[in-house]
């Protein structure tokens, strides 16, 4: 992938959505919920006011109506500001 987030953005690869409960009982698509986690994929530079605290390959948790859906090779990424991200895990 050929792609650089600009000033304090990075792009995340959202964590794949739960396929089944605990139960058991299979989640169908339009009931499954938006993954609140994934892993960071790419970061810009910062600004100079905010360093970047988040690198690639971290595994990060954001909000549920944080950042933009983009698609990439057939794949979807969210991108955000870092100060969408609520914690590194």
């Amino acid at each position: 992938m050929n792609i650089k987030p600009l000033a304090d953005r990075v792009l995340i690869k959202p964590a794949a959505a739960e396929e089944k409960t605990v139960s058991g009982i299979i989640i169908p698509d339009t009931a499954k919920e938006k993954p609140l986690k994934g892993e960071v994929v790419a970061v810009g530079n910062g600004t100079k006011d905010e360093e970047m605290v988040v690198k690639v390959g971290d595994e990060v948790l954001y909000g549920k109506y944080a950042g933009t859906e983009v698609e990439l090779d057939n794949e979807k990424y969210l991108i955000m500001r870092q100060s969408d991200i609520l914690a590194i895990i």
